[in-house]
């Protein structure tokens, strides 16, 4: 959901992941027709996603058929998270993805024809910093654990809302998975991060200093769509996305179903998730100033650290008014 790779870096592991998603593809081109209505067959419409708490809205909407009861054909593409889900839409084997806000602008850079069509959930909440027994003050760490996008974002933010130089402090890039392991062996004073892994940090004797909202960094969690895709299929998107709203709701008001849903989909346990949707804010709207404003903040910070060269066009990619003309 909020990894973010360098441009240029770990082709590898990208190109096998959209390999492995074209062949999926094609085993399935004898049932659907992602490119349009033909045959008789109704537009396939393929949403690429990560596996966690952030997309019950979209496995609650299939679990209930509320995207068939709409007309529509949708099917849910589960991919590693991060960059992954944008990249099936560039390279055709997705029409939409979700993604949060620091790991699509980076894509926009290198694939400027993805949209983002607005926002339907976000959070300040649910990323927490987790630090080490003893370290009783953010001027005590020495070292943080931090994964790439939101999370080197969201520590830098933490050190400078502190006082302290980033620059000071010894940076650990890792996964989310490796976090709690580096952690417990002392080779960090802490790290951001989402659960499950916020709870194994606490588990390996850390404690929880408080959340990115208390130091002002909020995440929004986008969806996506290729312009020559969407260009032709603007109804098609808005019937999508307002699916997508109608399930916000849902899981709004019934964080349990939501939770049961996602681990019907993607088997993510029922409690930790519940837990989780209770952190997030679960609402569809259209992108706004603050938005923008927000999306500026990220990229100068990728471009400082010299993660992208150049910014979006936010006025091309960030489609301000879409959701009101077309999802509402």
């Amino acid at each position: 959901m909020f990894r973010h790779h360098r441009t240029g870096g770990r082709p590898a592991g990208a190109l096998l992941t959209l390999l492995a998603l074209l062949l999926a593809t094609a085993c399935g081109s004898g049932t659907t027709d992602s490119a349009g209505s033909g045959g008789g067959r109704s537009l396939t419409v393929r949403i690429a996603l990560g596996v966690d708490a952030s997309y019950a809205p979209l496995y609650l909407a299939v679990e209930r058929g509320m995207f068939e009861k709409a007309g529509l054909d949708v099917q849910l593409m589960k991919v590693e998270g991060g960059p992954a889900a944008a990249q099936a839409v560039t390279a055709g084997v997705a029409q939409m993805s979700a993604n949060a806000d620091s790991t699509a602008l980076p894509q926009m850079v290198s694939n400027p024809a993805l949209r983002s069509l607005g926002v339907f959930q976000s959070s300040g909440r649910l990323l927490k910093v987790v630090l080490r027994k003893g370290i009783t003050s953010p001027r005590q760490i020495r070292t943080m654990g931090s994964i790439q996008g939101i999370g080197l974002f969201a520590t830098h933010q933490y050190l400078r809302h502190h006082g302290i130089d980033p620059d000071s402090v010894k940076i650990q890039q890792s996964s989310p998975q490796e976090m709690p392991t580096i952690f417990q062996r002392g080779d960090i004073d802490g790290y951001i991060l989402f659960d499950p892994w916020v709870t194994k940090g606490v588990e390996a004797g850390g404690h929880i200093a408080g959340s990115t909202g208390d130091f002002g960094v909020t995440y929004r969690q986008w969806l996506l769509a290729d312009q020559k895709w969407l260009k032709e299929h603007q109804d098609v998107a808005g019937k999508v996305f307002k699916v997508v709203a109608e399930a916000d709701r849902l899981v709004t008001k019934d964080p349990h179903a939501a939770a049961l849903a996602s681990h019907e989909q993607v088997q993510l346990p029922v409690a930790g998730t519940e837990k989780a949707i209770g952190e997030i804010s679960f609402r569809s709207r259209a992108l706004t100033a603050a938005d923008v404003a927000s999306s500026r903040r990220i990229v100068d910070f990728l471009l400082a650290q010299k993660l992208i060269k150049s910014a979006p066009d936010y006025d091309t990619v960030l489609l301000r008014g879409w959701y009101d003309r077309h999802a509402r």
